[in-house]
């Protein structure tokens, strides 16, 4: 049976298991991520984990939620509605999110390992999921009450698809070289936003 632990020792071990499993996660993956990892720098023993959190992924979803609302600020409410325009929204969005990308390991981990939110859906209740402040439920909602009229009429699904697969390309752009990542990204991102949106904002 695990030790009782007071409530000081619970918020130091805690905050010890959030550090360790925001730096291992992204550089090691939820899966080859070992229990034995994530407590060692917590000094208790791996039984005495699960009295903080249900499993692995439970901690992976923590440290994601904890990031939701923050991230949800940068991308979508400094980004995607400071926008002039629907074009101009989504530009700043796009940009927004290649910098989460360029900064936020967890952030990037899940853009280019979905299988493992995937896992973490698996293992842990729903709600708490559904809870979450979503950047892409926001997305959704902003693409949704423009579609069709300075939206392209599409299937919102699809246009996040492209906007999701814009982001794609930073994370997988090391054979551009140094000199060509940026432009090239700069330039992806206006094409884009440019299709995506009416032709009535080329005439405002």
């Amino acid at each position: 049976m695990p030790p009782a632990f007071s409530a000081e020792e619970k918020d130091r071990i805690t905050r010890l298991l959030l550090e360790t499993g925001s730096r291992l996660f992204p550089a090691k993956g939820l899966r080859k991520t070992s229990l034995d990892e994530l407590v060692e720098p917590a000094g208790i023993a791996k039984s005495s984990f699960y009295a903080f959190f249900d499993s692995k992924e439970a901690l992976y979803l923590e440290l994601m939620l904890r990031q939701t609302a923050e991230v949800r600020q940068r991308v979508v409410d400094d980004g995607l509605l400071r926008g002039e325009t629907t074009r101009d929204g989504l530009r700043r969005f796009l940009r927004a999110a290649v910098r989460e990308l360029a900064t936020n390991p967890l952030y990037s981990r899940l853009m280019t390992h979905p299988e493992e939110m995937d896992a973490v859906r698996r293992r842990v209740d729903p709600a708490r999921i559904a809870a979450a402040d979503n950047p892409v439920t926001a997305l959704a909602g902003f693409l949704t009450a423009r579609r069709g009229a300075d939206l392209i009429d599409a299937d919102v699904r699809v246009v996040i698809g492209v906007l999701q697969t814009v982001l794609f390309v930073p994370v997988h752009a090391d054979w551009l070289g140094d000199d060509l990542q940026s432009p090239v990204l700069d330039l992806l991102i206006d094409i884009v936003a440019a299709g995506l949106t009416s032709r009535k904002e080329d005439l405002a």
